[in-house]
């Protein structure tokens, strides 16, 4: 499998991926993850809330993140890269303000253990993780024993996994290698999906769409689209009624290539 038919998602990771490279080479890593006490009280750099989220400051974290983006893939093709880069914005502006202040007010209450929102879209990824859950069944369940005693029709031991549990492991390491600030932000991007996917957001957000020019569909696009659509629904509708539509289409290039002598001569006899 590749990135067929997902536009959004081939670019997040080849920005993600790219972005960190970046801000590792030209050494800026400091400028994307915030320091409670001193970049937010201190400071006052606010720009950090929305920059936090564009790249990684180690490897490891790319690697999951971008395996995660791709395991999530399939979201883009049941929505369409319009509806979904419209719900990334929107989890975007809400995933990158609430972690750091929920971490602002918890800091004082942990003797500064919520002190550090680490860099990376870790609350975008759990946001996207929220709408896989809901929407994608799972293919398979398989058990794993957890002793050696347990017998194969012995429902009560072991571990009942899916074909979608390594996603969620994945996903899961992420959010654990720098916590307790990536647990924050994952908390909040799962809620955000939650509340997206409810109806617990205002109906403007959740029907707010990008323009369409951003994810690259044109009028042409659309109307090519529209044309595949209404030709699979004449296909569906049975072979009668698109012999019937080809009997009428024949019936009518034949009278247009009657000549005007020939309909007056028909007149006449029908006359007579």
């Amino acid at each position: 499998m590749t990135f067929t038919s997902t536009p959004v998602t081939r670019l997040l990771v080849i920005g993600l991926v790219s972005a960190s490279i970046g801000a590792s080479m030209l050494d800026i890593k400091h400028y994307f993850y915030i320091t409670i006490d001193t970049h937010l009280w201190r400071y006052r750099q606010l720009w950090r809330f929305f920059a936090y989220q564009l790249c990684y400051t180690n490897s490891i974290e790319v690697l999951f993140a971008a395996m995660s983006l791709y395991n999530l893939r399939v979201v883009e093709r049941m929505w369409g890269s319009r509806k979904f880069a419209s719900f990334l914005a929107v989890s975007w502006i809400f995933t990158s303000l609430v972690p750091p202040v929920i971490m602002t007010v918890l800091r004082p209450l942990s003797v500064g253990l919520f002190n550090y929102m680490p860099a990376g879209p870790t609350p975008i990824i759990f946001s996207i993780l929220a709408q896989f859950h809901a929407m994608v069944p799972h293919v398979y369940k398989y058990r794993v024993a957890t002793s050696q005693s347990t017998r194969a029709n012995d429902s009560s031991g072991g571990v009942t996994l899916s074909d979608k549990s390594y996603q969620y492991a994945i996903a899961l390491h992420l959010s654990l290698l720098q916590w307790p600030g990536s647990v924050v932000g994952a908390f909040v991007g799962w809620i955000v999906g939650n509340a997206w996917r409810s109806g617990v957001m205002p109906a403007s957000l959740v029907s707010w769409r990008l323009p369409g020019w951003m994810v690259g569909l044109s009028s042409q696009r659309r109307s090519a689209e529209f044309e595949g659509l209404r030709r699979r629904l004449e296909g569906e509708n049975g072979p009668g009624v698109g012999m019937s539509t080809g009997i009428q289409s024949e019936g009518q290039q034949a009278e247009r290539r009657r000549t005007m002598g020939q309909q007056i001569v028909d007149q006449f006899r029908e006359a007579l």
